[in-house]
């Protein structure tokens, strides 16, 4: 059975490292989303702006964000390698500001394993 792991990473700038470390555990692909969770959002509405904000408090907001990576795998002992490159790289997953990793199954997959490099049309 196959498996969709997602990690919703906090620290964009181990994105690349994440990537590299599932590569290397067994994903065929990563795909990548730029996100951002509700509690980083709270944090970020202002109540206090007036109608017609000036642009300087506008800019001076600042923003949070994360990326969500996410992969299809075909089996367990895949998702236990990814799980393991994962924490190698952002630390224990338990632990604040890491992020967080879940894996759903997948009853049925369409398209996988790629063969070959793509053709160009």
């Amino acid at each position: 059975m196959a498996f969709l792991v997602v990690l919703v990473l906090d620290d964009i700038q181990q994105c690349n490292a994440v990537m590299e470390a599932w590569q290397q555990a067994g994903a065929g692909g990563v795909t990548i989303l730029e996100s951002s969770g509700l509690h980083r959002q709270r944090g970020q509405w202002r109540d206090d702006l007036g109608l017609i904000p000036s642009l300087q408090s506008l800019l001076a907001r600042q923003e949070y964000h994360h990326r969500t990576l996410f992969s299809v795998v075909p089996d367990e002992a895949t998702v236990d390698r990814i799980v393991q490159a994962t924490e190698a790289v952002v630390g224990d997953l338990h632990e604040p500001y890491t992020g967080i990793l879940f894996v759903v199954p997948v009853a049925r997959v369409v398209g996988l394993p790629k063969r070959g490099p793509r053709s160009e049309a």
